[in-house]
């Protein structure tokens, strides 16, 4: 494998270089010195922030666009053989990299490197931990999967000794990686195109904690079932934390909640009262992201007067139950959810509003996740009032596997919820504005485009 000197800044090109996690390493790689240029289909606001930072960034990909001085090419695990860029690096003998090869080639020149994983609320609890590094005075480098207001974007570069990131399971590339913290929040049954089943999953999170060096550390989860499999012949110093197991060193006690749903709680470590903490996010699923985040913190040795700041000052990221704006008394949310677990933790602190009715419009993400968790997917979407449903989001994959969301709707009617659905946008926009009545919470769901639907709907785009 091509290994970067990070003493000797190289020309780097990377194929797809307007997501949100490969903007964030060429920013790092930018502020190190390093010549970057990249190509993805369309502009937006990260691939504008990059070029005023000095990356040349090409709209469309073609094999031109590699100059004759790339030393290496950097794609992500959307990006296929017949790639023309990829093509055109294979032709030429330029050395390629995957993106988790070259994450994990950067967490090497951190003497504290942070890798959070779990199949939901990585990109909340790495916020979390950065918003307590920060009110520690700490100086970390940082590379979120959203847009964190409190650092300007998805990205932060540091000059101390640590770095945070998330850790994706999808396609092992977190094996990549080369942390000294690990957290796992939690495992379950999700990107069934490239994983078997539950079990094939859980063995991977066990590669993963066996890349922590002598002396690191692993944070998980207490309530996974059989978490302790996970660790298995692993020698790594483990902390746990948990909402139910009590045995666990991290819990929240004496939980409460307010007419918005954020909770307040007391952190107890080991069975001794460490903090209390005012949450500005709302839901259970954000008592145990906190607890993690906390157990991060401690982990690193901060204050824990820090640890209380930090949770207490974080108001959320993009896509995680966003306020968007309020339509003739209806308010209107946005969520990144698209796993079954996530719905559910979602639409349970939505209910803790005071609302009269919760409505729903859910776009399905992938085929594969849709076939595979279909009855769990109805399931969690029955706990909102009304349920819309938008054409499933087909993101990397081509074949539909003979499912659209009229099948979804489908076992929702069979549960005895009436679900909505429509083909276009214009469709949904058009019935939601003849429906939708004052005093009503209406909350846009899912990891593709739905979040079009309640900005269309405020004059927002």
């Amino acid at each position: 494998m091509y290994q970067i000197d990070f003493r000797k800044p190289a020309a780097v090109h990377f194929i797809g270089i307007g997501g949100i996690s490969m903007s964030g390493l060429a920013e790092i790689l930018l502020a190190r010195g390093f010549r970057v240029s990249g190509s993805d289909s369309a502009e937006n606001t990260l691939t504008e922030h990059l070029q005023d930072d000095g990356a040349v960034v090409y709209r469309g990909q073609r094999a031109s666009n590699l100059a004759e001085d790339v030393d290496v090419v950097v794609y992500t695990a959307a990006v296929h053989e017949d790639n023309p860029e990829l093509a055109e690096a294979v032709r030429r003998g330029i050395p390629v990299l995957t993106r988790a090869q070259l994450l994990g080639q950067i967490m090497r020149n951190y003497q504290d490197a942070v890798a959070i994983a779990g199949t939901h609320g990585k990109t909340t609890t790495t916020s979390m931990v950065t918003e307590i590094l920060l009110a520690a005075g700490a100086d970390p480098t940082i590379s979120v999967g959203g847009i964190l207001h409190s650092i300007g974007g998805n990205v932060r570069i540091g000059q101390d000794g640590c770095f945070v990131t998330e850790a994706c399971e999808y396609t092992n590339s977190y094996h990549a990686l080369f942390p000294t913290v690990e957290v796992i929040l939690n495992i379950r049954e999700d990107h069934l195109d490239f994983f078997r089943d539950l079990a094939d999953i859980r063995d991977s999170f066990h590669t993963f904690v066996k890349l922590l060096p002598e002396g690191g550390t692993l944070i998980i989860n207490g309530d996974i079932p059989d978490y302790e499999e996970i660790l298995g012949d692993t020698s790594c110093r483990v902390v746990t934390f948990a909402l139910e197991n009590r045995q666990a060193d991290y819990q929240a006690e004496q939980i409460r909640y307010n007419e918005k749903g954020f909770a307040s709680f007391d952190i107890v470590r080991k069975g001794v009262r460490i903090g209390h903490i005012d949450l500005e996010v709302p839901g259970e699923h954000n008592v145990a992201n906190a607890l993690a985040a906390a157990a991060v913190g401690d982990v690193l040795g901060l204050p824990e007067e820090a640890v209380e700041k930090g949770l207490d000052g974080y108001t959320g990221t993009e896509r995680r139950f966003e306020f968007k704006g309020t339509l003739g008394g209806v308010t209107v949310v946005d969520d990144y959810a698209h796993h079954p677990d996530e719905i559910r933790a979602t639409l349970l602190a939505a209910r803790k509003l005071d609302q009269k009715k919760i409505w729903c419009v859910f776009q399905p993400h992938t085929y594969t996740r849709t076939k595979a968790l279909l009855k769990e997917f109805a399931r969690a979407l029955a706990l909102a009032d009304e349920v819309v449903l938008a054409k499933i989001y087909p993101a990397r994959e081509t074949d539909d596997l003979g499912i659209s969301s009229a099948d979804l709707a489908a076992e929702l009617e069979a549960l005895g919820k009436k679900a909505h659905y429509f083909e276009t946008f214009d469709e949904i926009e058009n019935f939601l504005l003849e429906k939708l009545v004052p005093g009503e919470l209406l909350i846009t769901m899912g990891a593709g485009d739905v979040v079009k639907i309640g900005e269309n709907l405020l004059g927002l785009s």
